[in-house]
């Protein structure tokens, strides 16, 4: 990275943390040790610092927290309102010229700084009036990558709640940030508040994408009172052990997802306890996957449709695939609609319709395009073989007939008067 793009070195946990941004990590480690606290312990010499980091930051988020009325084009100054989709979808091939899917975890973080770098690390808002244009975001990079894409949504959503919930931490630029809220019976993570203000982590946390290559993360975790709650955290301290030996996955495999030991790493809490599923913004941010899903399935049916080896058979398998996607892409101009005309409501069920219908055409468009292609693009083209296999494992986020349970009985307990014509009628 050009000296220029760095962010500053404001004391020495800082240099801590770029060292181990660009692949220090021993250094970050000796800089911590031999710099900040000569004489201390290991743990005194290692909290004294990542508390004032901390308290930093918090000042910091103090001082740039924006009026309610001026979120939106305060957090809007990465992305031009008024681009279309063509520009959009432009500037992100361009952020991604060197880009090669399968990459290690070098290579994705290098493609997500271009991507920072290029003015796309801060989309519109959902609910912002430019919904569908931050999902257009997400749907190219998944064309091309979806493991790149489950980082690059992940740092999207932190920058989205961290607006949403405000107060407590700022992203700066340059930064990568993570979103690890899964709650498996086999991992959680327990909380202490300090005097201070400051909370210790403690326990595993599962299912953490990128957590190898991230600056920071947002980690749900339970305090004292077994209340969920959402913290803050500095990755590149001591108290934060990254695992990578459970992951062995073939699709979504160069996401790296690990398991994090946490034993007394210092975060920040973010919103209040159970802030985080409660507002708007969880439903608008799951109808954002929808999205992400969708670049997949289209980047899968692009394939399809550069193939030279199509015959009848081959392009009634294309004509299926463009039907299941122009339905896929209503419900989603649809969603953000929604959304973008009642962004403080909840957006459950609009998010539910959308993730269905995305996955049902996906699985439509894996199946179509599997059998159009035959045997050969799936084992001699890298790009298109990783799409097929990761967004199997992707759509799987989904929870299939549970929600469309979920969908169906919210159907069912709003729309029950027999005189009024049923909501799907156009």
């Amino acid at each position: 990275m050009p000296t220029l793009l760095r962010p500053p070195v404001v004391n020495d946990f800082e240099r801590a943390r770029v060292a181990a941004t660009q692949g220090a990590a021993h250094g970050a480690s000796r800089l911590l040790r031999d710099r900040v606290l000569p004489g201390a312990s290991t743990a005194e010499a290692h909290a004294v610092p990542i508390r004032q980091h901390l308290a930093e930051r918090l000042t910091e988020a103090q001082q740039d927290t924006p009026a309610a009325s001026d979120l939106y084009p305060q957090t809007h100054a990465h992305v031009d309102a008024d681009a279309d989709a063509h520009e959009l979808y432009r500037r992100v091939d361009a952020a991604l010229q060197q880009h090669r899917p399968g990459s290690d975890l070098r290579g994705m973080a290098s493609s997500l700084r271009a991507l920072l770098v290029a003015g796309l690390g801060r989309l519109p808002l959902p609910g912002s009036g430019q919904t569908l244009q931050r999902w257009r975001a997400l749907i190219k990079v998944g064309s091309v990558d979806l493991a790149l894409l489950k980082l690059y949504e992940a740092h999207t959503d932190a920058h989205a709640i961290l607006a949403e919930l405000g107060g407590a931490v700022a992203m700066r630029d340059g930064e990568l940030w993570g979103v690890w809220c899964a709650e498996p019976p086999d991992g959680r993570v327990n909380m202490i508040r300090h005097a201070d203000g400051m909370v210790s982590l403690h326990g595993t946390k599962r299912w953490c994408s990128g957590a190898g290559i991230v600056d920071q993360g947002l980690v749900s975790a339970w305090n004292e009172a077994g209340e969920q709650c959402l913290v803050a955290v500095p990755m590149h301290q001591p108290g934060v052990r990254v695992n990578h030996d459970g992951w062995n996955a073939v699709g979504m495999v160069a996401t790296q997802t690990s398991n994090i030991h946490f034993s007394g790493a210092l975060g920040t809490q973010v919103g209040a306890p159970a802030a985080y599923v409660e507002r708007p913004g969880f439903w608008q941010g799951g109808a954002g996957i929808a999205a992400c899903w969708f670049g997949g399935a289209s980047g899968i049916a692009q394939a399809l449709l550069h193939s030279a080896r199509l015959d009848v058979h081959g392009l009634a398998r294309l004509g299926q695939c463009e039907v299941a996607l122009h339905a896929a892409a209503a419900l989603l101009r649809e969603a953000a609609a929604a959304i973008d005309a009642d962004p403080h409501g909840d957006a459950r069920h609009v998010a539910l319709r959308a993730r269905l219908g995305v996955e049902t055409a996906a699985s439509a468009v894996i199946a179509h395009a599997s059998l159009a292609l035959g045997s050969a693009p799936l084992c001699n083209d890298s790009r298109v073989a990783r799409l097929v296999a990761d967004l199997p494992i992707y759509l799987r986020q989904s929870h299939g007939d549970r929600d469309f349970a979920a969908l169906g009985t919210q159907l069912r307990d709003t729309s029950a008067d027999p005189e009024k014509e049923p909501p799907w009628m156009p």
